[in-house]
């Protein structure tokens, strides 16, 4: 009687701990809402008082009002964030209309840095470029001691995709110092910084939806280098792109592997149900409750983006002078260099906006018979490790390796050996 009772009370306690566990994040949360609303109306502000207008954003807009976007590269999660005071009354607004200030962000004329952004040379300098070609880091293969091997072998090319605030020192880091001897003589290596982060241009009037990233990888790297087959290698937010781009040349691919993908099955609400699931609005663990603060929050994100990334040149100075180290890590540096229209489009318009097509992605790239891996840790805390069994349900040719005592990040370090593949791959 004794024992049942005792069960009975860890059953009371344990229910009674989650149902305040569970008040406290609603209360969190909701004061995030409001907060959140407050800080539209003072960034309208303070937009009309520095730009002379108000720049838009997605509280009280209505799906359509960037015409020239397909529907399905704006993502739902845009419009479709759960806000306890969205659709209150807003103050009414100055200047111009909204409507014409989307317009100028559709067509292409607001090409100006936002007060709140950094405006340093690299930060601003898609400012002064015409062609606005992204940042790519190339490694050429090395001579071998064989000089006639060399000549003989076929160069193959490899193009690496970093994830979400990230660049392409998350490959030239890494996966490029510990190659093979054999790969390093075979392969031309190109480490790209995405549209908006890195050193790549971050320009205001672009909506980052998957088709810009596509674009620009194929304006930056394919057709300048006259690529006529190539292999992919991408990291979480980097794979959806190298899927969306293979399927675009499903003949020229060679091979993709991705690393920690973070994909989800079409079906209704695609996009909402993956910003759900990768930033659940949870208090614990604290990277999941900063990644639901920057995710569902557009202006509590542009503060931290604010105070971080539009003063990146000052905390990179402190934080020199603290850790007394002439270079900081490149993930540290990696963190800031994105403005908050980039980070925000991105991982809307990509991250969660890539549920809608990849099952279409992946349907090509069976038919076409290309090579696909997948990689990622078993301790992986951002995507979960169900993202890497949906692929191999939809594609089971699909070839799948899970790393044990390796994260999301680190799992490149673990498995760097993994890629010497690379000098194997025909």
């Amino acid at each position: 009687m004794s024992h049942v009772s005792f069960i009975s009370s860890e059953n009371f306690i344990q229910k009674l701990s989650g149902t305040l566990i569970s008040a406290i994040n609603s209360t969190v949360f909701l004061f995030l809402d409001l907060l959140d609303y407050l800080l539209c109306i003072f960034y309208r502000l303070l937009d009309e008082f520095f730009e002379g207008d108000p720049s838009p954003c997605y509280c009280e807009q209505k799906r359509g009002s960037f015409s020239s976007c397909d529907d399905d590269e704006l993502s739902e999660s845009l419009y479709g964030r759960a806000n306890v005071f969205r659709g209150k009354p807003f103050p009414p607004r100055a200047g111009r209309k909204w409507e014409e200030d989307c317009k100028e962000v559709r067509d292409g004329k607001k090409r100006e840095i936002r007060w709140s952004d950094c405006g340093c040379e690299s930060c601003g300098s898609w400012m002064n470029s015409v062609d606005q070609r992204l940042h790519v880091v190339v490694r050429e293969p090395s001579k071998a001691n064989n000089t006639e091997d060399y000549n003989v072998m076929p160069k193959q090319n490899i193009i690496f995709l970093h994830g979400f605030l990230s660049s392409s020192s998350f490959w030239t880091e890494t996966v490029f110092l510990n190659l093979s001897e054999s790969a390093k003589c075979n392969y031309r290596l190109f480490a790209v910084d995405l549209l908006g982060f890195g050193r790549s241009p971050k320009p205001n009037n672009c909506m980052y939806t998957l088709r810009d990233h596509v674009e620009r990888i194929e304006n930056s790297v394919v057709g300048p280098f006259q690529l006529n087959s190539f292999h992919l290698v991408a990291h979480s937010m980097g794979c959806i792109i190298a899927l969306a781009l293979a399927a675009k040349y499903p003949n020229a691919v060679k091979s993709i592997t991705l690393i920690a993908p973070p994909y989800f099955p079409y079906e209704e609400d695609a996009s909402l149900k993956a910003l759900g699931i990768l930033a659940r609005k949870s208090l614990w663990p604290p990277l999941l409750f900063g990644s639901s603060v920057m995710s569902w929050y557009e202006h509590l994100g542009r503060c931290v983006c604010f105070l971080v990334c539009r003063h990146h040149r000052a905390w990179e100075w402190i934080l020199k002078l603290l850790t007394r180290r002439r270079d900081l890590h490149f993930m540290i540096i990696d963190l800031t260099r994105h403005t908050h229209r980039s980070a925000w489009h991105t991982m809307h318009n990509v991250i969660c906006g890539g549920a809608k097509v990849s099952d279409k992605n992946l349907e090509i790239l069976s038919k076409s018979g290309v090579k696909i891996s997948i990689i990622q840790g078993a301790q992986d805390q951002v995507v979960p490790l169900e993202c890497s069994k949906n692929i191999k349900t939809k594609a089971p040719n699909v070839m799948v390796s899970i790393i044990k005592n390796a994260d999301h990040s680190s799992v490149i370090l673990v498995a760097y050996d993994r890629f010497v593949y690379l000098s194997e791959v025909e």
